[in-house]
């Protein structure tokens, strides 16, 4: 199935929870959800700003 932005939230939500409970502090990812899983990333970024903002987690995204 294909990634919603409902439930890429959820899943960023549930990423966050697990990173705060187990002192993770940076992680790194590519575009996700955005190649073939065809959402555009201006929107999948904003999620992630939102989700991670309020935390000192640093979120480094690569493209290839």
């Amino acid at each position: 199935h294909k990634p919603t932005y409902e439930s890429m939230r959820k899943s960023l939500e549930a990423m966050k929870a697990h990173c705060l409970n187990n002192g993770v502090t940076d992680i790194s990812m590519p575009r996700i959800g955005c190649g073939l899983d065809g959402l555009q990333w201006e929107k999948v970024s904003a999620i992630l700003e939102e989700v991670f903002e309020n935390t000192d987690i640093k979120i480094t995204v690569y493209t290839l």
